[in-house]
């Protein structure tokens, strides 16, 4: 096989943690973090909607109406 030496490192470290032989973050513990953190962007994303439409409608409110 010709695999990279530090890749083959890479991947005997990974299963080790996986296998709780050596401490760290195991492959579910990331994935569960990506999607989490995903899952907050999105969540911050749809909240600065409804915070923009209310400054800007707060903004309109505040000026004086010119006839």
């Amino acid at each position: 096989m010709d695999i990279n030496r530090e890749t083959l490192r890479t991947w005997v470290a990974r299963a080790e943690v996986d296998a709780g032989n050596r401490p760290g973050t195991t492959t579910d513990q990331a994935h569960y973090i990506t999607e989490f953190e995903r899952e907050v962007r999105e969540l911050r994303r749809a909240n600065a909607i409804p915070k923009s439409a209310s400054a800007f409608l707060a903004a309109g409110l505040d000026r004086p109406h010119i006839r």
